[in-house]
């Protein structure tokens, strides 16, 4: 039987707390970021902390931790302090083993582009250089770092601007926007687990319409105990503008099919083979056939 486990995270050790967290929140990106240090040395290193936070200005921001076993800081951290510039370079399958290479604790000085085996390509406008293998790379200057904790597993958000964006063309579809399934990007999991947004791993839903859907609420009460209708089958329905009329509710009690259906005598049999019929609708984008099916039983 399915029930809820209640944790209060302040009961559970840093390592057991950070290892959930890292499965439930995802997935996660990875920004693959470049730093250069004092002494122009430079590093590279990955974080799945990390995302986009604002378009104007265009804001990317990614956190590299405090290590959680001995409380110190990482290469990016102290480079990011000193040197307030960092390239973002995106992670895709074809270079997913390089970027995991990459996350070798490798002493202060080591070049993980050359660990890694990546193309170090000069940016155009800040210090660090940029991968060139990756499918996007982000050139940026940092804002601010914002500490979140001086223990073990406290995060250091790195704010950052983005001042050049690089796309890689063979990326781009023909009107010079990025192709999502040319992309094949990936994502971090928990534990050593990653994801591949490509293949069947893709799929679409509509945007919600610019005026208001008519909300689950406004659909039949029998969909509430439904064993066959989901939340996804819901909520797709309930995005939809009109509820049906009167006349494309009667055509459909008129057809063979619902007539054959609404003779079953069974209840539940009959809500059931009701649902399937609204579900096969839906799974071939008919939308308003099958929320007019679906007001065919009260």
């Amino acid at each position: 039987m399915d029930t809820i486990k209640s944790i209060d995270p302040n009961t559970l050790a840093v390592p057991n707390l950070h290892k959930l967290l890292l499965s439930a929140v995802a997935p996660r990106p990875i920004a693959l970021a470049s730093t250069m240090d004092a002494r122009g040395r430079v590093n590279l290193s990955p974080f799945s902390f990390f995302n986009v936070f604002s378009a104007n200005p265009p804001i990317l921001i990614f956190s590299p931790a405090r290590r959680g076993r001995n409380n110190t800081t990482k290469h990016t951290y102290e480079n990011a302090k000193y040197n307030p510039e960092v390239v973002v370079n995106i992670v895709n399958h074809d270079i997913v083993e390089q970027m995991s290479l990459s996350s070798t604790e490798y002493d202060a000085g080591v070049n993980e582009f050359v660990k890694a085996g990546f193309t170090q390509v000069p940016s155009e406008v800040i210090k660090p250089p940029r991968v060139g293998e990756a499918p996007v790379s982000f050139e940026c200057t940092i804002d601010n770092i914002v500490e979140l904790g001086s223990q073990g597993g406290a995060g250091n958000l790195i704010i950052s601007r983005i001042e050049r964006i690089h796309l890689h063309t063979k990326y781009l579809k023909d009107n010079g926007e990025l192709d999502t399934q040319k992309l094949d990007l990936v994502a971090r999991m928990g534990e050593s687990w990653y994801c591949r947004a490509s293949g069947d791993a893709l799929f679409e839903i509509p945007k919600p319409i610019f005026n208001k859907g008519i909300g689950v609420d406004q659909l039949p009460a029998h969909v509430l105990s439904s064993t066959v209708l989901n939340g996804n089958h819901l909520g797709r329905l309930g995005n939809m503008e009109h509820l049906p009329s009167e006349d494309e509710i009667s055509k459909q009690q008129s057809s063979h099919e619902i007539q054959g259906i609404l003779a079953i005598e069974d209840p539940k049999q009959q809500q059931d083979e009701l649902h399937k019929y609204v579900v096969a609708s839906i799974e071939n984008n008919d939308l308003e056939n099958a929320l007019s099916i679906l007001f065919c039983l009260n």
